[in-house]
């Protein structure tokens, strides 16, 4: 995970990130204030499947891959984001174990923002503020599962029919 800090976060680079649209300003620039940055380098991982935290992060630069552990243990690569992307956004809302990892594919400098961060740096001051940050959260998890839907029907459709052509052929002798 990295942990090595770097150049503090800005109000235009955060801006970059539709995570903070319809947040305000003056939220936004507190959170660049009090929250850290952090450098990960190619190869690391950022976030492990399994593990249990309670924070995410935004990408300001560089680019990073999702991965799942596929059958036989190998990881498959779900996403590829890059600059104004979040990742590890459910654990903000629902504090569970990672359900994919997350590896820097470049240089690549992340905003981190935990649950006890946004309580205190926004739900608790500002309910509304904390209300369009997960509106926001949900929107990108909506779009996500549509995504997720649509690649599931399309490979289940594609078994169905290869199971059909399948169970037609006579028996090899």
């Amino acid at each position: 995970m990295p942990a090595r800090p770097t150049a503090p976060a800005t109000l235009e680079l955060l801006r970059e990130s539709h995570l903070f649209d319809g947040v305000t300003d003056s939220v936004v620039a507190r959170l660049t204030k009090e929250l850290p940055t952090e450098l990960a380098h190619p190869g690391e991982l950022v976030i492990t499947e399994g593990e249990l935290t309670a924070h995410m992060f935004v990408v300001l630069s560089g680019e990073v891959e999702v991965l799942h552990k596929g059958d036989g243990d190998h990881d498959v690569r779900l996403a590829l984001l890059g600059p104004g992307d979040w990742i590890g956004e459910m654990a903000i809302l629902d504090v569970q174990p990672r359900s994919a990892s997350v590896r820097a594919l470049a240089p690549t400098t992340l905003f981190r923002l935990s649950a006890p961060d946004t309580r205190r740096l926004i739900q608790e001051p500002d309910p509304l503020q904390y209300a369009q940050l997960v509106r926001n959260i949900a929107r990108e998890l909506a779009r996500r599962l549509r995504v997720a839907d649509h690649i599931i029907a399309n490979a289940s459709s594609h078994l169905v029919q290869r199971y059909v052509v399948e169970s037609r052929r006579p028996p090899a002798a």
